[in-house]
């Protein structure tokens, strides 16, 4: 059958449909995941289109996905954390939704707290076990919407549930059935779909979602979760990994809108950033961040990656404010206990701070010369150096300027007697075989031996 598409306005066949395919052994692609090797990425060279929304934005699940995976936060944190979201996020709610753990008197005191606060964005979601009675917590709770785990692998239903794909099937669709009894939107969280049987079960289980969704007038959402992160953002690369063709084949075979459709990842590969913008590119209105990436082994993609992802594809941060970023690192390093590593991108001590001799001296010159861009603009951050064996004279300098915020009528320059006594003292203690970088304090106490009330304030 040909039917006018409303996204392309081409006579388009509707006539493919994919039946489950409820098989007697479970496939697990072996030939793609082969246990004692890397797992291998296949291509069958169909290239899908992209087809960005007129409309993207993040989802938070920090203090769902990330808190599962550090030590439990308190109320007040989990408060102070969706503040800092919601300031982050800006008026337009570019940061749309979180999602809540609701199962401890802790976990509905914060979400009680959270919800007091009025604020618009971001949307408080739950995640929940698949059970009638979460469901009707849910609806007391005031929440709307809900996240439902389906696991849709093979390793999941014949390993882990003991089901086959069928019994599976009508498990899931019962429970969603529930969650639209009760009023609830449902979040189905498509758990290791980068392993999945793409057409013979995510597809025609999607199918099926939808028909419930229109018998109960009630919207149903798809996460693509890629929990084990071997999703790849390859043009022309073959399912399962194929982030485009998940995409792809979940709104052109399932029909779902790119407003219900949300891309979850996780960074096993270092690809969780790239995987989340070609789900953008590829037709997904959401991505599932945590702060910092925090989450389940090698951790979520990261929010703030996300959200310098949105503001390059878009070219604007439409309202968001991501100088809160460097105040989210901070509050996580010195109210939460949790220690970032120093090269985080944004966010690490380290991130826009060099050692080098010649950076410092480019940096001295112009700052745009060795920083990625005004990070003292956007992240309230400017850039910095470290004094080391390697700093040189240019370095020492940059540093002073830096850590007296002198005006630029007050800097100095590498020439400057005061410059040149501190380089002979950082090369004698490396001369003495000093294995350390030079703290900050010793070289403010240096100076003041040096040049005493120079830079007093």
């Amino acid at each position: 059958m040909l039917e006018i598409s409303s996204k392309t306005n081409l006579l388009e066949q509707k006539s493919y449909k994919y039946s489950l395919q409820d098989v007697a052994e479970p496939n697990l692609q072996r030939d793609i995941y082969s246990y004692g090797t890397v797992p291998k990425v296949s291509f069958n060279h169909r290239r899908v289109p992209l087809n960005m929304p007129e409309e993207i934005w993040i989802t938070d699940t920090t203090l769902r996905d990330g808190q599962q995976s550090v030590e439990p936060y308190s109320v007040d944190q989990i408060v102070k954390i969706y503040q800092y979201l919601s300031k982050l996020g800006g008026p337009y709610g570019i940061i749309r939704q979180t999602e809540f753990f609701i199962y401890s008197k802790k976990d509905r005191e914060a979400l009680e707290k959270c919800l007091s606060l009025d604020l618009k964005f971001p949307e408080i979601t739950s995640w929940i076990r698949a059970s009638k009675e979460d469901f009707r917590l849910v609806r007391e709770l005031g929440l709307k919407e809900t996240g439902i785990l389906v696991s849709c692998s093979d390793y999941h239903i014949f390993k882990k549930m003991r089901m086959t794909r069928k019994q599976a099937l009508e498990h899931y669709l019962a429970t969603i059935s529930d969650a639209f009894e009760a009023g609830v939107i449902p979040r189905c969280h498509l758990e290791d779909i980068t392993r999945a049987d793409f057409y013979g079960f995510v597809v025609p289980f999607v199918n099926e979602l939808q028909k419930l969704s229109q018998q109960a007038g009630i919207p149903v959402k798809i996460r693509a979760c890629d929990t084990m992160g071997y999703g790849v953002p390859y043009t022309e690369a073959a399912l399962p990994r194929s982030v485009a063709g998940i995409i792809y084949g979940l709104q052109h075979y399932s029909d779902v809108p790119s407003e219900y459709l949300e891309w979850h990842g996780h960074n096993d590969f270092y690809k969780a950033v790239a995987n989340a913008s070609t789900a953008w590119l590829y037709g997904a209105c959401a991505v599932n961040c945590s702060l910092l990436g925090i989450g389940e082994r090698t951790g979520n993609i990261p929010l703030e990656a996300m959200v310098f992802e949105y503001a390059s594809l878009r070219g604007s941060m439409d309202g968001m404010d991501p100088t809160v970023i460097t105040e989210i690192g901070e509050f996580f390093q010195k109210d939460i206990g949790y220690q970032i590593p120093v090269m985080t991108p944004f966010v690490g001590k380290n991130f826009n701070s060099t050692r080098a001799g010649i950076h410092a001296d480019g940096l001295l010159k112009d700052a745009e010369i060795y920083t990625i861009f005004d990070t003292h603009k956007l992240l309230n951050r400017p850039a910095t150096v470290e004094i080391s064996k390697t700093s040189g004279l240019a370095g020492i300098a940059y540093w002073i300027n830096q850590n007296y915020h002198l005006a630029p009528e007050r800097e100095i320059n590498k020439n400057d007697p005061l410059v040149l006594a501190l380089k002979r003292w950082v090369d004698s203690e490396y001369d003495a075989d000093r294995q350390t970088m030079i703290s900050c304090k010793e070289l403010e106490e240096k100076i003041k031996e040096l040049a005493p009330g120079r830079f007093a304030v």
